[in-house]
């Protein structure tokens, strides 16, 4: 099947019909199922063998009455054919469920399947498969296990991104899978859609007609008739996707199965997450009760590696193998197996027959034996509190026990723990005492929770050890990270800028963004006032985003916090944007510089709902500056100014002061801290506690100054220095103090008084009033056609104040260039009207100086007079009082301009039609506007018109024709001379014209400026103090000489900067640059603040009402919980402790019984056997759990044949077992021999696959060395055996004697003369081990036993070279493996091995106490050369 032919369906977004065509022409073309071609009859005269009825067989497939050829046959008589069922499915009822199911073959390709899901249902890969089986028919689930069931079940779905396979019926365990889906369907507490796969046989569905269409059904409607189903199943209506297997047959369960396992083997095949990943998905099999057919399935799956979660309580056969997990393999007997069937099944046990039995023993045994594999949750149990923690414990130690005992173990496990997102799991299971983790070594991890949103586990792994400073201390790693950011506006904008020619179907994902993009359009987003971010990439790119030439000379400073934090902000993640702000060591600044990225990426952003998240965030990182500048401001005011005005090197060399203005930030400006900064730098060098009066005394009379009328700042700071050192009253000390004083009492102190922002104001003020009074006086009195002299100084005052607006343009201290400067410029109200009265004046100016356009020049300069008053309420912004109510007066302005609009429409309205009803025709425009606009305006302030009355209609004040200029025309008249209007209309259009305007519409407006100032009230104080900023640094920088003086300051200005091409002089007030001591003690001081606000933070979360509701009720539900547990606990251990006393009352009696029989026939029945209740052919072994049990597994190897099930007491030849009747199986001759495996029975006689009868020697070699000098680490060589698919030991096996040894691994890998040489090494070797192996070969008549040889090789050996230049070519074909790290008493080290290698002699092989490798042996199939020459 052709990839192409999927496609459509996956990649086209077109209509609904589109889709479903071409998801019915892929399924025709690629999904078949079953029919019968060969009717046959069966029990029934109108019904075929294979189940269905005469009628649902074509007519060629009906042979004739006398027809005597061949009989029915599954395989031959059933064909395929295209699928004719397949859609989506609803369900009726309510709630209108809908799925997707399709009736596919039971030869299906699992690939193709999965291809389906995938591709064609559009399902996203899952992170788990959970497979859930156990009882089809309905059983009684105890309500507490049952609500954990759905709760865990649905919890560990969604959690973990997993699909839940099921059989899909409306019964038993399946449709406690669909209660749970439905469950959480109802649920608003959880999101997201769970993925609920019923496998279910086709021939089994009651109503599956409503399915079949040629051409799909979109929807088929299904109809669920439990009542009718009689052998039948209904389909349940809470799954979401079905897959019905058809085989050709009716009536048939189980047909399902191997299918369904086939899938649950391809999916398990595929890796988690992406390609690159290491880990396949994992598959767990959850059970509830169950038959002997979930034994089997139980069984089956733990062969194949699955590990198994058993729910005890829930009935059956899972209440058996939960009975006997905790029990030694001894114990677990025939006997024991018979009372537990009778006790669970009940009269279903009756029907069991023994050869049954002991089968099942035998599997139980088996699943017990794999620990690993078996987690039965037991709901009185702390350690499985849920069914989801069970389920994926289950999974972790299934995994730490197939994986070597190290790193790679626990990556694994942390692997999925990623995969699946359950942070839990990994604080409880994998970052113990046990695991030492290095930085490097989580790397990876870092790397997967980043790009996977998973905050949890970042936080988890940086509380683990993870340092960010290392992690991303290579830029490719930072790189890779912006290369798989989400689709977001700051990606878009990126791609959009770096690849301007290409098209969109050449997509980014292969290209690397280098980090001078991403530094590129942090600027742009931030401002270009700021420095580069990063420094230029030394990568080779073939694009350029840039958006300003940046200085290359300046390297900003890496600071790995910053890093996440940006790559945090960009995508508007505000969980992993968190926990990287934690880590920034410039906290406030990354706050507020967050604020303004996002900000802007809002306003540039074309989705509303994403915007709308965005400025969001913004406001919450806000809040965060606001909250550590609080805590800075409160601990150490000095230092919290500093911080604001600080430059910082990780945010473009610029300040937070400046960051907060940039992003609008008004909350953070009008903190307290903020504005006690910028009143002390409105002060300068004055104090900030002198009264205004005060000031303006100083600055007509200013040798004030001199006598302390005036506090200055030094004055502070020296009685502050006086203060702390009052102890110290030496006479050296107070003499260096006087000559200070002296020394400030200088021209210093008048130079400061003059240069203060507030004195420049003031001065400003009673210039601009002076400018006024003269610019009225010229205006009103000296108005002359030749200019006086008063009106040359106002020509001049004008001049200079063009210089100064021209100063304030050009001035550029933060580096904003001319076009942001020039913007901000424009976008200040009050420049706007310094723009406009400058340039009416200039105008004005060129026809006040033209005779003939004199008198309009004399119009336009009264105009701008009226324009420069209107700029005289700049001057209150400063006012605490009157600052915040201009700022309300802006926004009424607004509001009526609006309503004015609003208001034109019905004065247009009255006014056109009263004049047309009034005058007829008059020609005249400015008659015309008066009537229809003028008249109808001044009616709202009530000059009501005359000519619309009878009664005070006046022929004398109107001009009949209208030729009167001076008089308005009037109205149409009568014979009479009288008005010949209808009265009654021009009055009642009058009284609604005022109903309207004057009422509603005055009223509405009144309603609306109420409204601005209730709402503009609450925020005039903070939008005023941002505001104070600006008239501050304008102050800050304007020259100390107010109009017309400027013009001198202004000069020396232009000498200084454009003749003598000196640099300006740059204030420290706004922004310094620390030394780095102290810029190093400052970022520590901010980041214990940030830590303090933090910590209140969460108190202040903790205590709220929201959250102690929370906790109260999380509190009850655990209480409840518990008592529920505590409840059927207390009562399943009392029935367990009666059970037990009645049994040990029972034997107490029998062995009464005994010693009174005794006693009675005097001591002759002493020898006999003590009638305990035991069985009497149990044998109890000497021999440790686990002994020979590969040889006695079901399925001999690479045959059909099937052993006898041997449970473990029956074993020994020696214990009587007459239901004991093996197959016999030999390769090639049959050749018969006595019952001889020294171990006991295998199931199998003959000599099976091995080379003769007896037993087979075999040798393995174990290659060993040390890794270095010192022998700290043992290491042994491995190969690739391609025929296992696993790496092995090098060896010679019965079945591929030494003659043919050129095709072991190790031959073909080494070659052959390199391996004579170690060949001829084998006498130097010694022997470590000589006996029998359990082999999953062996039979009762032919058995392996090995000889292990280990060759160590010295590492400055010639054939140590040769074989350590093989392994480095091979290609991970041959590999030295590490074995045991020695530890500082050799002695000890070998009595440990010593030690696990007593348990591997005797055949009881456990991976986890005999090895910490994992390596299989190619000829045994276990680990045991490896552990015996170790030690």
């Amino acid at each position: 099947i052709q990839k192409s032919s999927l496609e459509p369906a996956k990649h086209l977004s077109l209509s609904p019909s589109f889709q479903c065509c071409a998801f019915a022409s892929w399924t025709k073309d690629n999904i078949h199922k079953k029919e019968c071609c060969f009717f046959e009859k069966g029990v029934r005269e109108d019904v075929c063998k294979c189940g269905y009825s005469k009628t649902n067989h074509v007519d060629e497939t009906i042979k004739p009455e006398d027809f005597m050829g061949e009989s029915w046959d599954r395989h031959r008589h059933v064909r395929e054919v295209p699928t004719d069922a397949f859609g989506d499915i609803s369900f009726g009822g309510l709630g209108q469920k809908t799925g997707k199911y399709v009736r596919v073959s039971t030869d299906t390709s699992p690939e193709l399947l999965y291809r389906l899901l995938t591709e064609q249902w559009e399902l996203s890969p899952p992170n788990l498969l959970i497979s859930v089986t156990g009882g089809a028919k309905n059983f009684y689930l105890k309500a507490h296990l049952k609500n954990m069931f759905h709760r865990g079940l649905i919890k560990v779905a969604q959690t973990t991104g997993a699909w839940i396979i099921s059989g899909g019926m409306h019964t038993g365990v399946m449709k406690h899978v669909g209660q749970a889906v439905r469950d959480h369907a109802l649920s608003s507490a959880m999101q997201g859609q769970i993925v609920a796969i019923g496998v279910a046989t086709w021939g089994t569905i009651h109503n599956r007609e409503a399915l079949v269409h040629s051409e799909g059904c979109f929807p088929a409607h299904y109809l669920m008739d439990v009542e009718s189903q009689g052998r039948l199943s209904c389909l349940d209506n809470n799954h979401t996707h079905f897959l019905l297997v058809d085989d050709g047959t009716q009536g048939q369960y189980g047909v399902e199965i191997e299918l369904r396992s086939h899938l649950e083997k391809c999916i398990s095949g595929k890796h988690l997450g992406n390609e690159e990943s290491h880990v396949t998905i994992p598959v767990v099999c959850v059970v509830l009760d169950g038959g002997p057919g979930t034994l089997n399935t139980i069984y089956n799956a733990m062969l194949n590696g699955t590990p198994c979660v058993i729910l005890e309580g829930s009935g059956r056969i899972a209440d058996v193998i939960a009975q006997v997990a905790g029990l030694p393999l001894t114990r677990v007997t025939i006997a024991l197996i018979h009372q537990l069937m009778k006790k669970f099944f009940g009269q279903e046990y009756e029907k069991f027959r023994d050869l049954e039995i002991i089968e099942w023993t035998k599997k139980i045994q088996d699943i017990i034996r794999m620990s690993h594999l078996l987690t039965i949750f037991r709901t009185g149990e702390d350690n499985h509190r849920d069914v989801d923690v069970a389920i994926l414990q289950a999974l972790l130690k299934a995994s730490r026990s197939s994986e070597s005992l190290g790193i790679e173990c626990w990556k694994r496990q942390l692997e999925l723990a990623i995969a699946w997102n359950r942070v839990d799991i990994a604080e409880t299971e994998i970052f113990t005492e046990e695991s030492q983790w290095k930085s490097s070594d989580l790397h990876w991890a870092m790397f997967s929770a980043l790009v996977g949103n998973k905050p949890l586990f970042v936080s988890l792994l940086l509380e683990n050890g993870v340092s960010l400073r290392d992690f991303l201390q290579d830029e490719t790693t930072l790189c890779k990270l912006y290369k798989w950011l989400p689709s977001c506006s700051f990606l878009r904008c990126s791609r959009k800028k770096a690849f301007p020619i290409k098209s969109r179907a050449h997509s980014v994902q292969g290209e690397m963004i280098s980090m001078t993009h991403v530094s590129d359009e942090v600027r742009h987003l931030l401002g270009s006032y700021t420095q580069a971010l990063y420094p230029p990439s030394k990568m080779t790119n073939h694009f350029n985003i840039s958006q300003a030439p940046l200085r290359e000379d300046v390297a900003a400073q890496r600071d790995p916090g910053r890093d996440l934090f940006l790559w945090a902000v960009v995508q508007n993640n505000k969980e992993l944007a968190e926990i990287a702000w934690e880590q920034c060591r410039d906290c406030m600044s990354a706050a507020l510089a967050a604020s303004k990225i996002l900000k802007t990426m809002a306003e540039e952003g074309s989705d509303a709902d994403e915007a709308e998240d965005m400025q969001e965030l913004a406001n919450h990182y806000e809040k965060h500056a606001i909250g550590v500048f609080s805590e800075c401001h409160n601990s150490d005011e000095e230092r919290a100014q500093k911080l604001l005005v600080r430059v910082s090197p990780f945010w473009g060399r610029t300040t937070c002061l400046r960051l907060a203005l940039e992003a609008d930030d008004k909350s953070f400006v009008a903190q307290s801290g903020v504005q006690a900064l910028l009143t002390q730098i409105w002060c300068g060098e004055l104090s900030v506690i002198n009264p205004v009066w005060r000031v303006l005394i100083c600055m007509v009379f200013f040798p004030l100054i001199y006598n302390d009328f005036l506090v200055f700042r030094r004055d502070e700071v020296i009685q502050r220095d006086a203060a702390k050192n009052k102890e110290i009253k030496t006479v050296t000390g107070i003499d260096t103090c006087r000559l200070y004083i002296l020394h400030f009492y200088s021209w210093s102190r008048l130079v400061y008084l003059y240069s203060s922002p507030q004195v420049k104001f003031y001065w400003n003020i009673v210039s601009y009033f002076a400018f006024l009074f003269l610019f009225a006086v010229v205006l009103m009195i000296d108005f002359q056609a030749t200019p006086s002299a008063g009106e040359v100084l106002l020509y001049i005052w004008l001049f200079s104040l063009v210089c100064e607006e021209v100063r304030q343009l050009f001035y550029d201290p933060d580096g904003f260039g001319f076009r942001k400067k020039a913007r901000m410029y424009i976008n200040d109200l009050w420049n706007i009207f310094d723009v406009l009265s400058i340039l009416l004046f200039v105008i004005g100016l060129a026809f006040r100086l033209t005779t003939e356009l004199f008198y309009v020049g004399k119009i336009l300069l009264c105009i701008d007079f009226v324009v420069f008053c209107l700029r005289l309420m700049a001057i209150f912004t400063i006012s605490r009082t009157l600052g915040p109510k201009i700022i309300i007066v802006r926004k009424m302005m607004m509001d009526m301009f609006f309503f004015m609009f609003l208001l034109s429409i019905w004065v247009v309205a009255y006014g056109v039609a009263k004049q047309g009803i009034l005058i007829h025709n008059d020609n005249r425009l400015d008659w015309i506007v008066r009537g229809a606009i003028y008249e109808p305006y001044l009616i709202i302030f009530g000059n009501f018109p005359t000519n619309i009355d009878y009664a005070a209609f006046d022929i004398n004040s109107c001009s009949m024709n209208g030729t009167d200029p001076l008089k308005p025309k009037c109205p149409v008249l009568n014979e009479n001379q009288t008005p010949a209007f209808p009265e009654w209309l021009t009055i009642i259009m009058l009284c609604i014209y005022l109903l309207f305007a004057n009422i509603l519409l005055l009223n509405l407006l009144i309603a609306i400026f109420n409204f601005t100032f209730q709402e503009v009230q609450d925020n005039t104080d903070r939008i005023w103090k941002f505001q104070r900023y600006e008239l501050i640094k304008e102050y800050h920088s304007r020259p100390a000489a107010p109009p017309p003086f400027i013009i001198f300051s202004h000069l020396y200005l232009f000498i200084r900067n454009i003749v003598l091409c000196r640099p300006p002089i740059i204030s420290k007030e706004f922004k310094s640059e620390l030394p780095q001591m102290e810029e190093e003690e400052l970022l520590s001081w901010e980041a214990l603040m940030k830590d303090r606000y933090l910590l209140s933070t969460q108190q202040e979360q903790s205590q709220s009402m929201e959250r102690r509701i929370l906790d109260t009720a999380q509190m009850v539900t655990t209480l409840t919980d518990r008592l529920e547990r505590e409840d059927e606990t207390s009562s399943a251990a009392m029935v367990q402790r009666l059970a037990r006393i009645e049994e040990q009352v029972d034997q107490s009696a029998k062995a009464l019984q005994w010693i009174m029989d005794s006693l009675k026939s005097q001591g002759f029945a002493a020898k006999e056997t003590q009638p305990l209740n035991e069985s009497p052919d149990i044998y109890t072994s000497e021999k440790e759990d686990g002994f020979h049990v590969n040889a006695r597994q079901f399925h001999y190897p690479n045959s059909k044949v099937k052993r006898f099930p041997v449970p473990e007491e029956k074993v020994p030849w020696e214990v009587s077992f007459s239901s004991y009747i093996p197959a016999y199986y030999a390769s090639e001759d049959s050749e018969d021999h006595v019952d001889g495996n020294p171990a006991g029975r295998t199931g199998i006689r003959g000599r099976g696959a091995l080379s003769h009868l007896g037993p087979n020697l075999n040798a393995d070699f174990v290659l060993t060395r040390w890794r270095d000098c010192e022998r700290s680490v043992l290491e042994y060589l491995v190969v690739w055996d391609e025929s296992q698919g696993t790496l092995a030991l090098p060896g010679v096996s019965p079945a591929r004697p030494v003659q043919s040894a050129d095709h072991t691994p190790l031959i073909r890998t080494l070659g052959k003369k390199l391996y004579e040489e170690i060949h001829a090494k084998v006498s130097e070797g010694t022997k470590v081990f000589e006996g029998y192996v359990d082999d999953c070969r062996n039979t009762d008549n032919a058995w392996v036993e090995t000889t292990v040889l280990n060759i160590h090789l010295a590492t400055t050996s010639q054939m140590m070279e040769d074989i350590n230049s093989m392994v480095a070519s091979s290609h991970g074909a041959l590999q030295w493996q590490e074995g045991e790290r020695q530890k500082p008493d050799l002695a000890q080290t070998k009595e440990t091995l010593c030690g696990r290698l007593l348990s591997c002699t005797t055949g009881s092989f456990d991976v986890q106490r005999c090895c910490s490798c994992k390596c299989a042996s190619p000829t045994t199939g276990f680990f045991l050369p490896v552990c015996v020459a170790f030690c």
